[in-house]
Order: structure tokens, then C-alpha cells, then sequence
């Protein structure tokens, strides 16, 4: 491919305002389609780039815009129109996290790109974080020696009506897990190196919760080669703000991420906590950054497809496992999760 990587945006809610601001900066990329059912939002974006086409709805914006490739930052249930389009129009896709709201509609929405020869990327941008960068790496140097066991922690009190958050996930069955815990599940698979074995879950709603669907999420997950971790998950906590805390228990030492975006800390067995070093970073834009050059090397050619829809299924069978998990009472087997994905890819 000659010159630059031309984007057709196709959702403009809050989430579009960073990707529209990646997106001006990029030199790699053109924005030539704008799509959302508020002529208001089109406008505002057309502002930023006013020779792009505008339509309602992805399927009318493939009809008149030319491009190579189209972002989709829509809410994940409904999505099967828009990734048809998409792929009548022979556009690949990065789509915002979680790619649906159902394990067996995200591996439909896979195969359909496979036939297609299309690729099919996933917005996972905490992957792309400076911290997870240097997290992933201290464990690969054997830093504080082999991982054995962990412990991730998020609790925050998160206003689902603030007008800068996507209110949709007011009303999913499980915000908590599909919104936010996919992002966890999918950072310790990335710097753990490991997949999951089995999930003993249970999922809730404290009486104070905002959200119609269960808010938190406490789980034992056991990863190949012994490895376990215990996961908290809340965004209707008793107070306003958030704590994180991800601490992972090594051979000779211990790693801690005190902060949602930093705060990486090292020790050895008899050692004092020290700071790991991780690249400066802009909160939001730097991770969407990386993420928007890994895609646009990925779709001209130059550069590996990482953060895949095939790899991200196995991410959401981990959030459908503890589903499963909160309803039995008991654990529950990935591979049980696996065998069931491969004959719904074709249904």
C-alpha cells in the first residue's frame, strides 16, 4: 500500500473523542468515513475532518466513503450489521472491547472475518500502557525470579450517568465483567504469558449499585503451570475513587502495580521496594497511540496482527466462565468453554 492508511470511524459517543484525537495526530492514516445516528455527532467530527463522508450507519458510510480499513467504537451488542458492512466493503476492523456482548457471537464475528480474508483486530489498549510494557518485561528478564501466584485488585465507584462515560453499560447483565474485568483478564493472560485453565467466580450487585447488572466480581483463576490468581472487581464501591493494586508473588521476589497506569514497584526476598522504570505517558492517548500503530502496520503489511479477534475469545471465555461459575456455585473447566466455541464459530 502507497501512502496513508485511509479509517472510517464508525461510532462517535465519548469513547471516539481519543480516537479522534489519535487519529488527527497520526501521520500513517486519513479519516475518509464518519458514522453515527446523531447528525450532531457528525457534525462535531466533521468539524475535525471535513472532506470525510458522513452517514448514519455503517452499512450507508461503505456505500460512499473510500477506505482501507474502519474503527468501530460502538457499544459491543449489535454489532452484526456494522462488521457485514465492513467486510462486504473489504475493510479490516478494529473494534472497541469486548467485540460482542456473547462469546458466540464474537467467534461468529471471527470466522466471518477468516472467510473473508480480513483481519479483525480488538482495542485492548491497557496492553499498550507503559507499566504493562514493563511489567511483561521484568517478569521475562526473571527480575524477581518465576511467577507462582498473584492477586489483582480494582475497586472504584464509577457514575455510570457522567456525560463522558458510554451509558450503556448501565443496563448489561454484567458491566463489571464485560465492560472492565476483560481488560484484566486479557492483561494477565498478555504478561503472565499463560492461558487459564479454570475459573471458581461468583458475580453480584450490592444494593447501592447504579447498574442493573451485577457490579462486582470475585475470583480464584488457575493458569497453566500452577500459576493462581485472586481477582476483586468492583465499580459500585463504598467510596469515591479508585484503588488498584496488582501484586504478583515470584520465586525471588514480588512485583506491585499500585496504579491503574503506573506505579510499578520490585522486590526481592530480603530486599526494599523499589521503583521499576517504566516510558513517560499521556493517560488515554499514549496506550491508544501504540494500539492505532500496531493496527495500521498490521493492516498495510508491515508489522505483526497482534490483540486479534481469535486470540481476544480467549479473553471472554474467561468472563463467560465466571458467569458459569457464579451460577453452578463451582468451579468451571475452560476447555468445557472451548469445545462449545468451536462449533458456535459456524452456527
Amino acid at each position: 500500500m502507497t501512502g496513508r492508511l485511509r479509517i472510517a470511524v464508525i461510532g462517535l459517543g465519548a469513547r471516539s473523542r481519543t480516537w479522534l484525537k489519535v487519529l488527527s495526530a497520526h501521520p500513517g492514516v486519513i479519516v475518509t468515513g464518519l458514522a453515527d445516528p446523531s447528525a450532531e455527532a457528525r457534525h462535531a467530527a466533521g468539524v475535525l475532518f471535513p472532506d470525510a463522508a458522513t452517514a448514519p450507519d455503517a452499512a450507508a458510510l461503505a456505500r460512499t466513503a473510500q477506505a482501507d480499513a474502519a474503527i468501530l467504537v460502538t457499544p459491543p451488542g449489535g454489532r452484526a450489521a456494522q462488521i457485514d458492512a465492513c467486510l462486504a466493503a473489504g475493510w479490516d476492523i478494529l473494534a472497541e472491547k469486548p467485540l460482542a456482548d456473547s462469546v458466540a457471537e464474537a467467534a461468529r464475528f471471527v470466522a466471518r472475518a477468516e472467510a473473508a480474508g480480513r483481519q479483525l483486530l480488538v482495542g485492548l489498549n491497557f496492553r499498550y500502557l507503559p507499566v504493562t510494557r514493563a511489567y511483561r518485561a521484568a517478569l521475562d528478564e526473571g527480575r524477581v525470579g518465576a511467577p507462582e501466584f498473584g492477586r489483582f485488585l480494582y475497586e472504584r465507584w464509577r457514575d455510570g450517568r457522567l456525560p463522558h462515560l458510554n451509558r450503556y453499560p448501565l443496563q448489561m447483565d454484567h458491566p463489571m465483567l464485560w465492560e472492565q474485568s476483560v481488560h484484566h483478564f486479557d492483561l494477565m493472560r498478555h504478561v503472565y504469558r499463560r492461558e487459564p485453565l479454570r475459573i471458581d467466580a461468583r458475580t453480584w450487585n450490592p444494593s447501592w449499585s447504579m447498574y442493573r447488572g451485577h457490579a462486582n466480581v470475585s475470583a480464584l483463576i488457575e493458569f497453566e503451570g500452577g500459576m493462581h490468581v485472586t481477582y476483586q472487581g468492583t465499580w459500585a464501591g463504598g467510596v469515591d475513587r479508585l484503588d488498584f493494586d496488582w501484586r504478583t508473588d515470584c520465586t525471588n521476589g514480588v512485583l506491585i502495580q499500585r496504579e491503574m497506569m503506573g506505579g510499578l514497584v520490585a522486590a526481592t526476598r530480603q530486599g526494599e521496594f523499589a521503583p521499576v522504570e517504566t516510558a513517560a505517558h499521556e493517560p488515554w492517548i499514549t496506550d491508544a497511540a501504540a494500539l492505532l500503530d500496531m493496527a495500521v502496520r498490521a493492516f498495510t503489511g508491515t508489522g505483526p496482527a497482534e490483540c486479534t479477534g481469535r486470540d481476544h475469545l480467549s479473553s471472554l471465555l474467561m468472563l463467560e466462565a465466571c458467569i458459569r461459575s457464579s451460577d453452578r456455585g463451582g468451579p468451571v473447566e475452560l476447555a468445557e468453554l472451548h469445545d462449545e466455541t468451536t462449533s458456535e464459530e459456524h452456527a
